[in-house]
């Protein structure tokens, strides 16, 4: 059986284990790292000849070694490691199947996995500076829509969200009884989790669809709709997101502030390291992180929700939310 499915090209092989990846529901940008590092390999692997004509029989653990050395050559530690990791799980699905007898991966070199650094906002008051001029409606800007913008902020301020959780979020994401609001997230690689939300974030919510029914109907506001939509009241996308985010450090003129590639990402991590800096515990910033590496999860602590809730509320920027917001039903 191993003889006749061996032969079977590379690249055919790729793209049934992303279509069986793509069963787990994770982001298209991940999806698109997976195909990218197997077929940039893989194109080593066959040197001269075109990656489609390679028989996955040909990857033993001497090719895949050279491919991967010519792989690591312009590459980072880190882009090497996630590599790595994307064909060990491509070769243990390959076992799994009953396409190949046995893993080379183990057999092949890779770095030690680097211990990813926090890249938070620089500067002290560099949060509030953020949500102060996002709450000011900027007329240089061709649409402005400052509830929007403060919401996404926010979110990611003080939830610690993902830019792919964020677009996931429904308006039924926000759910739960004054005292006890949380936002449901469908977290990295589909694995759920809860995070309380304070009363400040909770009005930030609530202004904005308030804010989002004026302009575009109430009957747009359902529960199973986006969150968060662009200025037209379709779903933000990737791009918009990332832009917004952009305009938004830029018009608060604290761009020199903002690490290197980090973006959206140093909202996330202020979220986290401010946790850190009130008390929280490691369990309850792993916890609201989400974090879902095995080593992680290993070390997870189940923690209570009143625990949870008292680690977001100890995060001091819910504070710079206060008054961001007029009274009343706006």
């Amino acid at each position: 059986m191993y003889d006749k499915l061996g032969e079977t090209a590379v690249t055919e092989l790729i793209e049934q284990f992303i279509t069986a990846r793509a069963t787990r529901k994770p982001s298209p940008h991940t999806l698109a790292a997976y195909r990218r590092d197997l077929l940039t390999v893989a194109r080593l692997a066959a040197d001269p000849h075109p990656a489609e004509t390679l028989p996955v029989s040909a990857l033993d653990a001497r090719t895949l070694r050279a491919a991967f050395a010519a792989f690591a050559g312009p590459r980072s530690p880190a882009s090497i490691h996630r590599a790595w990791s994307t064909w060990n799980n491509f070769f243990t699905f390959l076992v799994a199947d009953g396409v190949v007898a046995g893993n080379p991966m183990p057999a092949v070199d890779r770095p030690a996995a680097p211990i990813p650094r926090p890249k938070p906002l620089r500067g002290e008051n560099t949060p509030e500076e953020l949500l102060a001029s996002v709450a000011r409606a900027d007329h240089r800007q061709r649409h402005p829509w400052p509830e929007r913008d403060l919401v996404v902020l926010a979110l990611a301020l003080c939830a610690g969200l993902r830019l792919s959780e964020l677009l996931d979020l429904r308006v039924a994401s926000l759910a739960g009884r004054d005292g006890e609001r949380r936002v449901d997230v469908a977290g990295k690689g589909g694995r759920p989790r809860t995070i309380p939300i304070e009363p400040e974030l909770d009005r930030i919510v609530a202004a904005y669809l308030h804010s989002r029914a004026v302009r575009f109907g109430a009957r747009t506001v359902r529960p199973d709709s986006a969150l968060l939509v662009d200025r037209h009241g379709s779903p933000l996308r990737r791009g918009g997101l990332q832009y917004l985010v952009d305009s938004a450090f830029r018009r608060a003129g604290i761009g020199d502030r903002v690490p290197a590639g980090a973006r959206l990402h140093a909202l996330r991590h202020t979220f986290a390291t401010r946790l850190a800096e009130d008390g929280a515990s490691a369990a309850e910033i792993m916890r609201l992180l989400g974090h879902a590496s095995l080593a992680s999860s290993q070390n997870y602590i189940d923690v209570t929700a009143g625990q949870q809730r008292a680690a977001v509320r100890a995060n001091r920027t819910n504070r710079a939310l206060v008054g961001l917001v007029a009274d009343g039903d706006g």
